[in-house]
């Protein structure tokens, strides 16, 4: 039948094999398409790019003709949780200065970079403990929980803050640095300040607002050379406070010694200061001060030396207070406020300093008052 059937009308003649990736002509003069080895068709490219610049290029024309909305737009993305990691190491510059604004009850950090830093004990991040000398991972993991445990009690306890005893701090300090700082908060002057320890307000000048307070800075550890370990630790914290019923009495100290002996910065048993619990909200204007503390920490070989297990020792204590009242050594952190007439304005024999410049070491003390550029 099939040899009958070809005399007639004979079999097509074979067509040569054809890979899967050749291209096939689409009908009706659409593009082509290429097949991949599977057999699926490819996608052709297409040209994206122009749609994106159209919308960045109608992005930058609103945002030139409505400036304001731009920048409530982007402190409300702050406010939302726009938050900087902690450091991890030195920056290599400022923050940038943000368009001013004044800081109120409800919005405490506007005008400022510390609006876009962690807050609290979170920001206080521990590195990776690691075996150092004579001590195995887990000691130099607890060592390091010891010293964030008293930077928290020293900085951000509120009861610390609003001016009563840092007890718990005190508490994890060794023997010889307690006795330190008691003598200071009981007897504060010149030479005995409590504040290189701790940050305390004092409620008849300066009130913090709520507990909140910002925080920037990096801890690391290495070897002491002796088999110990030194821990590293630089922190700028950020206190938003409002003006006591006594601010802009403060009067400076006439000179840097020790005040006369008296409660005058320190707390002792059954004379706590209260702490402020009034409400204030809306638009009332607060300051800012800025406090940085390099502070390393020392833990020794126990088989060298007599240790108090658990307690701290200090080898090196550096602080900078900014936006304080320089020459006033009452052992309270006393903030500038803006009521302060211009006739009792501090005289300045010092550099100008920004507070929230982290990319330098703090340089030593030299006992003079500095100028302090943005709160």
């Amino acid at each position: 039948m099939l040899a009958a059937r070809w005399k007639r009308q004979p079999p097509p003649e074979p067509q040569p094999w054809r890979p899967p990736t050749e291209v096939r002509q689409r009908r009706f003069g659409r593009k082509t398409k290429t097949a991949s080895p599977w057999g699926v068709e490819r996608r052709g490219s297409r040209n994206w790019q122009t749609p994106l610049f159209v919308v960045l290029a109608a992005a930058l024309v609103l945002a030139g003709l409505n400036v304001d909305r731009l920048h409530a737009w982007y402190a409300s993305n702050l406010a939302d949780g726009s938050i900087q990691a902690p450091e991890t190491a030195a920056p290599t510059a400022a923050p940038p200065t943000l368009p001013p604004d004044t800081p109120t009850v409800d919005h405490p950090w506007a005008g400022s970079p510390a609006a876009a830093w962690p807050s609290g004990a979170d920001a206080i991040v521990l590195p990776q403990a690691q075996a150092v000398g004579v001590f195995g991972q887990d000691e130099v993991a607890a060592q390091l929980k010891t010293v964030k445990d008293f930077l928290v009690a020293a900085n951000l306890d509120p009861k610390t803050v609003a001016g009563q005893t840092p007890q718990t701090a005190l508490d994890l300090m060794g023997r010889k640095s307690r006795e330190k700082a008691e003598n200071a908060l009981a007897h504060p002057g010149g030479t005995s300040d409590p504040r290189t320890w701790f940050s305390r307000f004092n409620p008849r000048t300066a009130i913090p607002v709520g507990d909140a307070v910002k925080v920037q800075g990096r801890m690391g550890f290495g070897s002491d050379g002796e088999d110990g370990m030194v821990v590293h630790t630089d922190y700028t914290f950020v206190y938003a406070v409002l003006p006591g019923p006594d601010a802009g009495k403060v009067t400076p100290s006439p000179s840097q010694d020790p005040a006369p002996s008296g409660p005058a910065g320190g707390t002792t048993a059954g004379t706590e200061p209260a702490i402020w619990t009034g409400t204030v909200t809306g638009s009332t204007e607060v300051t800012r001060e800025i406090v940085r503390r390099e502070i390393d920490f020392r833990f020794y070989d126990p088989a060298k030396y007599d240790v108090e297990p658990g307690k701290l020792n200090f080898s090196h204590i550096n602080t900078d207070f900014g936006n304080n009242l320089c020459r006033v050594h009452d052992g309270w952190l006393e903030p500038q406020f803006p009521i302060a007439s211009s006739d009792n304005a501090e005289p300045r024999d010092g550099s100008t300093m920004d507070p929230y410049d982290r990319s330098k070491p703090l340089p030593e003390g030299t006992g003079r008052c500095g100028t302090t550029t943005r709160t």
